[in-house]
């Protein structure tokens, strides 16, 4: 009964995970954001490995969410594209933290 119980709970806990960070790309945006106040795209694409027009696109899913705030300004009449998980973001990666950690956490 307890296995049943725990192994359900664990099902529950998979079947809560925000679909929209989960796809690994998008999970490596936003636990780069998570640790630092704002990053500029370039600095997201070295840190996550990703091609310009992936970031592009997870950027866009992101920011469709309101997950991230999107801000495109110029410096030094350059184009820089600077991105920051909102409040919204940022509570959501915790939650989805919280349940993959419920979901894989050993039943003992």
């Amino acid at each position: 009964m307890v296995l049943r119980e725990t192994h359900e709970r664990k099902m529950n806990a998979i079947d809560r995970l925000d679909r929209v960070i989960h796809e690994p790309a998008r999970l490596k945006i936003m636990t780069h954001l998570y640790v630092v106040e704002s990053g500029d795209f370039v600095y997201l694409m070295r840190t996550t490995g990703l091609t310009r027009g992936n970031l592009s696109s997870h950027m866009t899913k992101l920011e469709d969410a309101g997950y991230v705030e999107v801000i495109k300004e110029f410096v030094e009449r350059k184009p820089v594209t600077m991105l920051s998980l909102t409040e919204e973001g940022r509570t959501a990666l915790l939650e989805y933290r919280k349940y993959l950690t419920l979901a894989i956490e050993d039943s003992d």
